[in-house]
Formats: C-alpha cells, structure tokens, sequence
C-alpha cells in the first residue's frame, strides 16, 4: 500500500496516530492524519480521528464536517455514523442526528452504542416511544452499565413516569456512586416531586463530582426557583456562567430568574444572549418569549413562541401554551381556546394547557374534557407533583361549572393539600408581622412633616387582597384616557427590600430616605406611563405598605377594595396562583391571614388622610358601577369619562388570575358565592368566626 512518508505505510501512520492522541499529543497525531489524507484524500479513518480531535477541543462544527466526510467512504463503518448522529445532536442538528442515528443501526444492529445514540437523539425529538425501546433494548444487553440506566432514566422522566425513571437513576448509581449526571438528573426528577432539600442536596453532591457539570448548576437553580428564592438561584447560575459564559440553558435560565424578580430589561437582555448562543434552541426562544411577554412586546413574544414551537423537542409545548396565555392576556378569547386545543391535540398529556384551558371552557355535566383530566390524575398516570397540582385546581373548577360541589371540593382540596406542601410557611409569625408593622407605624409618624416629591401624583396604588376586585377596579380607571394601567408592579416591594426590609424600614425614615425612595419609585415607572397623568400600580400586596406609600409618594392614591370575607377567600383557595400567595392554601392559615390584613388595614384606615386613602367595596361596584366609578375617577383628580363604565371593551394586557373576568360586564353572580358550600368550607369560616352550622341551617330551612 501506498506509504504516508519514507517509513510508513498509511495503516501504520494511523495507528502512529491513534497511539499520539491516547498518549494526549494532538499536534503529532493531527500531522500523521494530514499526512494520510494528502495521499488519500477521503481516508475514513484519518477523517475520523480528527473529528475526534476537534470534538474534543471544542470544534463542534469542524468535528461534524470531517465525521460527515468520513461516513461517505463505502466501508466506513457503523459506529462513525453513529458518532456523527452524536456530534449533530450536541449541535442541535436534531434532524440530522436522527437521520444519522437510524442509518447507523440499518449498518449494524448489533451497535449498542448506536442503539444508546439513537435513544438520546429520539428522546430530545421528543419521540418518547421510540426512545423508550432503543434505551431499555441496550439496557437488556448492557444491564451493568450506568450510563444506560442514566439514559434510561432521562426518558422514562420525559414521559412522566417518574416512579420507573428514579429507579434506573439510583441504579446507576448503584452501580456507579460518583456518577455526577446521574446525580443531576435525580435532582431534576426530585424538584418535579416537590422534595426539595432532597434535590438540592444531589445537586450539590453532582457538582462536587464534577465541578463542570453544566446541569447540575441549572438543576440547583431550578430548586430555588421551584421555592421562589431568587437570589439563591440567581447564585447557581451565576457559578455557572462564570466558567462557561455563554451557555444558552444557563443565559436562559438567569433570565428567568431576573424575569421572575422584576429584574425585566435585564432578562430580555440575557434572554437575547442565549438566543444568539444558540439559535436553533427551543427553550433559548422560548424564553426570549416569555422575557418580551412580561415587557407587553407582544407582537415580538408570539413571534419568538411561534419559531420555538417549530423547533424539535419539549421547549415547543411550553412555547405553545405560553401562545396561548398571551392571547388569553390579550382578550382574544377565541383564539387563545383554539391555541390551547391545538397544543393538546399534540400533547394530549400537557397538564399547562389543560389548565389553562379550565379557565377558559365552560364545563357541563358528562363534558368529556373531565374524563379526560382525570385519567391524568389517575394513579400512574402524570406523576409531577406541578403538573397533578394544576390539574387538580382545573378539574376543581370543571365540577363546580357542572355543579358538582361534593367532587369539586374533593380536587380542590387536594389541589391545596399538595401545593401546601412545596413550601414552609409560618402562620403565627405571619400573624406576628402583621402586629409588628402597625407598631412600627403609629400615627406620629403619618403626621410628621413629609418631604415633597415632585410628580408623586402619577401613582395610583390599588390595594386589597389577592381576589378582592382589585383587577376590577383597575381595568375600571385604565378606561380613562388619562390612566395607564400597568398591572402588578414589583417595584415597591424590591425597594422596600433593598432599603432594609419592612417593618424594620419604617424606623429608619428620614426626610431625605423618604425622598429617595419616592424619587426611585417614579423613577422606575415613569416610562411605563407615557403621556398618561396616572399610572395604576394594582399590585394588591402592597397594603402591607400604604403608610410607607404615604410618606415616600405623599400626592399618590391608594386605593383599598374590600369584598366580601369569605368570598374573597374561598376565590383564593379556589385559585392556584402563578405568584405565590401562601397564605392561600389552607384554610385555617387563610383565615388568619386575612384576620392580620383586616387589622392592619383598620390601622391604616385610621391613620392616614382622607383624600390620599379611599375604600371601594366589590359589592357596592357589582351593584351601582357608574356612581362608584365617578367616585373612583374624581378620587384620582381626573374628569369623568363613561368609558369607564364599559371597562369590559377596554382592548389591554392584563396579567392575573383574574384577567378572564374582567373582560366581561358587571355580573352579581359572585356576591354571596360562599354560602352554597358552607359546608365543604367549615374550617375557614369557623377561623373568620362565622357560625358554619347556622349558614348551613339557613341554606337548607323551607
């Protein structure tokens, strides 16, 4: 045969050459590969070796070119295809990986390598089954390998049946105690199961195997964003990204992160960092959807949900579903239901669009929509703790639409009792607080001199709690021309939170702190208001803060809406929030919540001044909405306009959990809503002291 130089012939340079790369000298083993390919140009082997080379110093693209040079030689055999399936699918060419993948083991079924291959490829197109039957046959001719019980595992998660995907986690690490991914990946199944500590803790023991375990990091991460701690998340990433700068999954998940802390001009930025790491990436565009959605870029978000949904893999079901709340955000009632149903028919298992599509459909008895929702809540069925909690809620509210009291209390219950235990929460020192805030703000210190903050008029704070009527009312006064609506803003609970906290901040106030703070509120909102001379601020937690309100913004108006007790907090208990509102979730716990907020508002109705602080209930809206609207409008300092009146018609984003119904006119149908099921509700009127026995009597006497 033809010799590579003086001495060798081309087997013996190759194999010169493989013995240079194993002994870690790229340089000489690189020199006899060029060697060989100058005299045979094709070479496959020569062609492999190098793309070997490349993948390993990071030359992704490079690696795959040579890969797909060698596979086009007549005897090149199996196993380069299948490592070239591999190199595209580290790519994200997910159609040329499987294309690959399938070829490889056309050439050879025997490869268990191309059978593991093709299993991830399959796995990430999100061709479950598929997968499933590549991974458990090289599980049956590899049963003491780690990495196929590992592999195993990923799909097994991927198709919900977490019991069976555990299991070949912790044989792989049975088998293999240090095995980091392994470690990781359980940590991503026990944040689905809602065991946090446990999670965290194979997160941490994953990266201190392996300090450059990309996923362990996001994993961790994902932890603490499960658990709202941002800034412990934000920590996870932030390790991460130190060492790899522009890792797509570790720019997106920092950007949800920011996302999720209001943080949202700089989650929009990392979310278009991860985008242009890695372009083809579902999840990457994904996010990038979800960042322009928070800033109202709408037409920008569906576009960037549109192009996610077209990618291969799971980021094209949440791309579909987040679709379909945008519309929903939008008004667009109809096409938010057909966006829903679209993503069902390819998801039939997609407990987000179920979920969201509850809100939307009008449930009767025998609607097969509930058959449907609970054969995913049938044992072995979807097992994510999230995925069965939202579920839950939805099928909650399709038997009370049918009328179904009995059962729907049943997966309401239910539906509480599981999100109730995600998270820690402390009733009596909630409680406590609560006490300690109206201390710290007696009525002194509203009458002392306030510092004058030039523009503090723009704000209008709509208080309350979560349920009241708040997103009523501001949907009421964003009908004015002169009022921009900007939904629920993060701003004063971050300064409140940078300044040192509350109530500790309230004996700190200065005249200057007091100007700071207000000038940095506006600061932060006068953007969103344009050329409107108010600006709605309705995040309904910010009662906790109305006295600090009135020292920081003294020309602003707060404005508390009050409902009905326990109608307010059975449409808590009845909701699954997107924010955490933990009080929620127990009836005991929510019943002394609003105990707490009753006091503290009674204080600071007490305190605060008549033309700065006004009180709207629900009822009195429901029953005379124009007399209440003129009342609310010139309360703001503005002229009547009756398109308050017809709220309803007013075209804008609105995002919380009761954006469905203020699209709709006034109705009286929940005013009273409570005293049907005073019965299933027993516990939270006997913690609002109300006699549930007398209710029931009531109901139920000829």
């Amino acid at each position: 045969m033809t010799s590579a130089n003086n001495d060798l012939t081309i087997e013996q340079a190759l194999a010169q050459a493989h013995g240079h790369w194993q002994a870690g000298q790229a340089d000489q083993a690189e020199r006899l590969c060029q060697q060989v390919l100058a005299i045979w140009p094709g070479q496959a082997d020569a062609l492999h070796l190098m793309g070997l080379m490349a993948h390993a110093y990071g030359n992704l693209d490079l690696a795959i070119d040579h890969l797909r040079r060698a596979c086009l030689a007549p005897r090149a055999p199996a196993v380069y295809v299948s490592n070239l399936a591999e190199m595209c699918r580290q790519a994200g060419q997910l159609a040329d990986a499987e294309q690959a993948g399938r070829r490889a083991v056309a050439m050879d079924n025997t490869l268990v390598a191309g059978w593991n291959n093709l299993g991830i490829i399959l796995q990430e197109a999100g061709k479950l089954e598929e997968s499933l039957t590549c991974l458990e046959r090289v599980t049956a001719l590899q049963p003491n390998s780690p990495e196929a019980h590992n592999n195993l595992g990923n799909t097994l998660k991927r198709l919900g049946r977490l019991d069976q995907a555990q299991g070949h986690y912790r044989q792989a690490l049975a088998l293999a105690p240090q095995y980091s991914e392994a470690m990781s990946n359980l940590s991503n199944l026990l944040t689905d199961l809602g065991q946090f500590d446990a999670a965290l803790g194979m997160a941490r023991q994953a990266i201190e195997e392996n300090p450059r375990l990309s996923d362990a990091y996001i994993n961790a991460a994902a932890v603490e964003v499960s658990r709202d701690r941002y800034p412990e998340a934000l920590r996870w990433v932030d390790a991460l990204l130190s060492y790899a700068p522009v890792h797509a999954n570790g720019l997106s998940v920092r950007s949800t992160v920011l996302r999720r802390m209001g943080r949202l001009d700089e989650a929009l930025a990392e979310a278009r960092r991860a985008v242009a790491a890695s372009p083809q990436s579902g999840e990457a565009l994904n996010i990038l959807g979800e960042a322009l959605q928070a800033l109202d870029q709408t037409d920008e978000a569906l576009a960037a949900f549109d192009k996610a949904a077209g990618t291969i893999g799971f980021a094209a079901e949440k791309a579909m579903v987040n679709r379909g709340v945008v519309l929903m955000e939008q008004g667009d009632t109809q096409a938010a239901k057909a966006a829903f149903d679209a993503v069902l028919v390819r998801h039939p298992r997609s407990a987000s669009a179920w979920f969201n599509m509850a809100d939307l459909h009008r449930f009767a008895p025998g609607d097969p929509a509930i058959a449907a929702m609970e054969a995913l809540v049938a044992p072995g069925a979807v097992q994510s703790q999230n995925d069965r909690t939202a579920l839950h809620f939805a099928l909650a509210k399709a038997w009370m639409d049918a009328g179904d009291a009995e059962r729907a209390f049943a997966y309401m219950d239910e539906g509480n009792r599981q999100k109730r235990a995600t998270f820690a929460y402390d009733a009596q020192a909630i409680d406590a607080w609560f006490s300690q805030i109206i201390a710290s703000f007696p009525p002194e210190l509203v009458q002392r001199p306030k510092a004058a903050v030039a523009g503090s008029g723009l704000a209008v704070f709509v208080v309350g709690m979560p349920r009241s009527g708040t997103t009523l009312i501001e949907q009421i006064l964003a009908s004015h021309p002169a009022v921009r609506g900007a939904g629920e803003l993060g701003v004063l609970p971050a300064l409140v939170g940078q300044s040192g906290g509350w109530p500790a901040l309230a004996g700190q106030l200065t005249e200057q702190s007091e100007s700071a703070l207000g000038q940095a509120y506006l600061d932060a909102i006068r953007h969103l208001a344009g050329n409107r001379a108010r600006l709605v601020d309705k995040m309904p937690s910010n009662f906790m803060y109305a006295g600090l309100i009135n020292r920081i913004l003294p020309d602003a108006t707060i404005i508390h809406v009050r409902r009905d007790a326990v109608d307010t907090c059975l449409s808590c208990y009845s909701k699954l929030f997107t924010r955490e509102q933990l009080f929620s979730y127990d009836q005991a716990e929510l019943a002394l919540f609003y105990r707490g907020y009753m006091r503290l508002m009674d204080h600071w109705r007490a305190i605060l001044p008549p033309d700065r602080f006004i009180e709207v209930a629900y009822e009195d809206v429901v029953a005379d909405i124009e007399t209440e609207a003129r009342r609310l409008v010139a309360f703001c300092g503005l002229d009547w306009n009756p398109a308050c009146v017809d709220f309803h018609q007013t075209r804008r984003t609105i995002r919380t959990a009761s954006l469905n119904q203020v699209r709709q006119p006034i109705y009286s149908g929940s005013v009273g809503r409570w005293r049907p099921y005073a019965s299933q509700i027993a516990v939270l009127l006997d913690g609002l002291g109300i006699d549930a026995d007398a209710t029931v009597r009531a109901k139920v006497a000829p």
